[in-house]
């Protein structure tokens, strides 16, 4: 009876084992209408213009708290099919998103995983605006995103190797981002 119980239980260990395990991703990509609507809006035309539509609360809430025009911009670039006046408007929006997750991120220090969601969305419309930056502004962005994800802390694994938030060393970082992109 016991070899039949040792048995079953080996089956079931092994049959457990089988079975994929997944990770789970601290990206929480989601979807950034700004970056969705990016190749339609080079594009221009109708599905530019459409594209505007959809992102236009978006639009809307940059120009309200962060004081950067877009809208009327973006729509006469878009009209008139001017790809480069596009590219530009929308890397001064994507400047602002990038500001207002790092403002964000900030004000989240205490909750890890919030100030780190922040910070790799931002990086995401980093990587958006590094080809319109010099070589020297690249770098400063680079390090400036590095030094944010590290100023954020570490919860550690069960709390060994744990970290505190460091606020000055975030605030510093996110000034050095800033100052990087302030061209844009």
């Amino acid at each position: 009876m016991q070899r039949r119980l040792r048995s079953a239980a080996l089956l079931a260990g092994l049959l457990l084992a089988s079975h994929p395990a997944f990770a789970y991703s601290y990206a929480a990509a989601g979807k950034e209408p700004l970056i969705d609507a990016r190749e339609l809006l080079l594009k221009g035309g109708s599905d530019g213009a459409q594209s505007l539509n959809e992102i236009d609360d978006e639009l809307a809430y940059l120009e309200e708290h962060h004081k950067v025009a877009l809208r009327a911009p973006l729509k006469a670039a878009v009209a008139a099919g001017n790809s480069d006046e596009v590219t530009a408007l929308l890397n001064r929006a994507y400047r602002a998103e990038i500001e207002r997750r790092l403002e964000g991120a900030r004000q989240n220090l205490g909750d890890y995983q919030s100030a780190k969601v922040l910070v790799v969305k931002s990086k995401r419309f980093l990587d958006l605006v590094l080809p319109a930056l010099g070589e020297a502004e690249r770098k400063a962005a680079d390090q400036g995103i590095s030094d944010a994800l590290k100023a954020i802390g570490n919860p550690g694994v069960f709390g060994v190797g744990a970290a505190p938030a460091d606020e000055a060393a975030f605030k510093q970082a996110e000034a050095a981002l800033m100052q990087a992109l302030a061209r844009l």
